[in-house]
């Protein structure tokens, strides 16, 4: 979608995606536009709940059937076991992608990793195409004004055209650029916290080579699960900026995390927002 300054004005019912890896303010964002008569539709929210809510609870309920005592309450219908997937909890998705390596230490198979990737992938696309019917419910069922796609970092590894267009045809994109220094605080951040992360195959089998030539390791399950991320994450955050800046280029505009960190209130938002159409 493209508009003028005057256009974006005068649009009644705004509607935005927001684009950019993990950490570099879209949550806070949204926060601060939900108070304010904005509908928050965060995509790792409905995948969670709606797209992967089966896989995450099976993987849930393997791990609780390896201790006997939660076992034989499983087994006999004693207890249930349910997701509580919140907006500001999304540590069941995570959990589910998982890491890869040592299983002793924590980590997955090669197959069952990407197998894992592979359903989030297509949860992911599906749950950004439910976009616009989420902006029509926004206002119909719950009476929001506005509306914002909190997107998940993986968005722009889809590869998938027709979702991005049919998000650019519904939504203002807007792609969150991380500067160098906040560049380098995410690095920071991920690499003393590792979670577990989306990968395009092809990059995953690339990079995975390149490790296990490193670190002289022959087998996948020979991986320190944590530190496999810790290696991985600056190459995955560098490998998806030309990406994220393509999408804009085409699609959207462009802010940066630290003309985001002045935003206050939806008034600094708008505003910054029409600064990024006029440029």
């Amino acid at each position: 979608m493209r508009l003028t300054r005057q256009e974006f004005r005068d649009w009644p019912h705004k509607s935005i995606t927001l684009l950019g890896m993990s950490g570099v303010g879209k949550t806070r964002l949204a926060h601060i536009l939900r108070q304010r008569h904005w509908f928050h539709y965060s995509g790792d929210y409905r995948i969670g709940t709606r797209y992967l809510d089966e896989p995450i609870l099976d993987n849930i309920k393997h791990q609780a059937m390896q201790v006997p005592f939660l076992r034989e309450l499983l087994r006999s219908d004693s207890i249930y076991i349910l997701n509580n997937i919140t907006v500001d909890n999304l540590q069941p998705v995570s959990s589910f992608l998982g890491k890869l390596g040592d299983p002793e230490r924590g980590g997955l198979p090669l197959t069952e990793f990407k197998r894992r990737q592979a359903l989030h992938h297509t949860a992911e696309i599906a749950a950004m195409r439910d976009v616009p019917e989420f902006i029509g419910k926004a206002r119909s069922i719950y009476g929001y004004e506005h509306f914002v796609n909190d997107a998940g970092g993986s968005v722009c590894e889809l590869d998938d055209p027709e979702t991005l267009e049919l998000l650019a045809e519904h939504t203002l994109l807007i792609y969150i650029q991380a500067t160098r220094q906040d560049e380098e605080e995410l690095i920071r951040r991920a690499e003393s916290a590792p979670k577990p992360l989306y990968y395009r195959e092809a990059f995953l089998d690339e990079q995975l080579r390149e490790y296990k030539q490193a670190h002289d390791i022959e087998y996948v399950a020979q991986i320190d699960p944590d530190d496999f991320v810790r290696w991985m994450f600056p190459r995955l955050f560098r490998s998806r900026i030309p990406r994220y800046e393509a999408i804009a280029r085409d699609y959207g505009y462009t802010i940066t995390t630290e003309e985001l960190g002045r935003v206050k209130s939806e008034q600094d938002f708008l505003a910054l927002i029409e600064t990024a159409l006029e440029r």
